[in-house]
């Protein structure tokens, strides 16, 4: 029989955590000596040996009395939720370093202040709430594919388009009158430039301006603008 000093020395772990393992009824002592003191048997040392073991594996503590106690959670079992929860952790780490890396880069090619960088890590924030990986992905490989240049001259294009758009509205100009369906074609065809056609990223793209105000005044859009380019369009279509 061993006392809790001796086994936390041939342990090496601490008397404090031998207690913890005792209070959540992880080990508990086989007997005590008639002055109250804990005693291990040995069943209770090769059960400590396996708590460490499993411990080291990466298990939590009731994940580990789960293992030893029920039946229905056998070793494999508690094992192949551990290998999941490491693979989404190992998921989150590789996510978060491409973002470091698309941050990085962005810095180097703007020369970013403060403000700006905080800026485009809420964008950032924001186009992963609404993409999948796969399609920011594709987003990716669609600016490489269009150049830095085109890409610029499209966002110069945008703030005329919008207050020529603006200026039809406020003079009650019908969305099926021939100067609507002309800029209404102008906005698809900006749009496209940037989802490529693809119908998944402009269905995500629709849903951000839809549920995202920052994005709608960013972007000098507004529901009702957006409203009636819809209707032009369906004029149009």
């Amino acid at each position: 029989m061993w006392r809790i000093g001796e086994l936390s020395a041939a342990t090496g772990l601490t008397t404090r955590t031998l207690h913890h393992y005792h209070d959540i009824g992880l080990l508990a002592p086989s007997a005590r000596t008639t002055a109250g003191y804990r005693l291990y048997s040995e069943e209770d040392i090769a059960r400590l040996h396996r708590i460490v073991a499993l411990r080291q594996l990466g298990l939590s503590l009731d994940e580990v009395r789960d293992c030893l106690d029920r039946p229905e959670y056998s070793l494999e079992h508690v094992l192949a939720l551990r290998t999941e929860r490491l693979r989404q952790e190992i998921a989150g780490k590789q996510e978060l370093l491409e973002r470091l890396e698309r941050l990085s880069a962005h810095i180097r090619a703007n020369e970013a202040t403060a403000d700006e960088l905080i800026l485009t890590i809420e964008a950032m924030n924001m186009f992963e709430k609404y993409y999948t990986p796969e399609q920011m992905e594709y987003l990716r490989k669609r600016r490489e594919e269009v150049g830095d240049e085109r890409i610029q001259e499209v966002q110069a294009e945008w703030p005329k388009l919008i207050s020529e758009v603006k200026a039809e509205k406020d003079k009650g100009t019908p969305p099926s009158d021939p100067r609507m369906q002309e800029l209404a074609r102008r906005w698809k065809g900006l749009v496209e430039e940037f989802t490529g056609g693809d119908p998944g990223v402009a269905q995500s793209l629709n849903r951000m301006y839809q549920d995202e105000a920052g994005a709608r005044q960013s972007a000098g859009f507004d529901p009702e603008l957006m409203a009636y380019v819809g209707e032009a369009m369906k004029h149009g279509a």
